[in-house]
């Protein structure tokens, strides 16, 4: 086949087992290649500038830098780089985010094997792709203007309050963000005075009660 019709992929993952997974799936499609493949967003973003992809697919939950500020980095350096957001994470306001953030598709891990390489073909020919039921639930969300408190959370602000709100504290976020648990604070800080509470309780609350946590 000539590699000027081959699309070339990288995978973002911080499972060796699910990149690999996914990598078997891929190049067992024909036209597809896994040009790379990494496990953080650090480590994505380098890579892009090494091999160039035509289509990134991206985990959110991440070490490090999150898959939505690896997209954002990505998509500043290079307007047409295109990139599936491939994660667990089911709540419209992360599909939101990622598209605010430059992702062109959104997919969820619990989707059919065949989705992900179709997703992929799309991304890769310039369509926007969004799982069926994820694309209604944007629209009813959009259509309310429901207005949620966060919105003018940073992606990193966004990225810890999401942790904070399942109760995880400052020292198991900085794990696993990569962080200081001092950064952390000052983090927490800033989100509760944005989103005007004043305590992780009450944080957890407002998230609950806005549907992007359950009780």
């Amino acid at each position: 086949m000539n590699s000027t019709n081959v699309t070339r992929v990288m995978l973002v993952d911080d499972h060796a087992v699910v990149r690999a997974g996914y990598r078997t799936l891929l190049e067992d499609t024909p036209g597809l290649h896994i040009a790379a493949e990494v496990g953080s967003g650090e480590a994505a973003c380098r890579a892009f500038d090494l091999y160039h992809p035509r289509v990134t697919v991206m985990d959110l939950s991440l070490p490090g830098i999150s898959g939505l500020e690896a997209t954002r980095r990505i998509v500043r350096r290079d307007p047409t780089a295109r990139v599936l957001i491939f994660s667990m994470h089911e709540d419209s306001v992360f599909v939101d985010r990622a598209l605010q953030n430059g992702a062109c598709g959104y997919i969820t891990k619990s989707s059919a094997p065949e989705t992900l390489v179709s997703a992929v073909k799309k991304v890769a020919a310039g369509e926007v792709y969004l799982d069926r039921q994820l694309a209604q639930h944007l629209a009813l969300q959009k259509s309310r203007n429901t207005g949620e408190p966060w919105s003018g959370l940073s992606t990193r602000e966004f990225e810890i309050f999401y942790l904070l709100a399942q109760g995880l504290t400052s020292a198991r976020i900085g794990e696993r963000l990569s962080l200081s648990t001092k950064t952390v604070a000052n983090y927490s800080t800033q989100i509760k005075t944005k989103l005007n509470v004043d305590g992780q309780g009450e944080l957890i609350r407002l998230a609950i009660r806005h549907g992007l946590v359950s009780a």
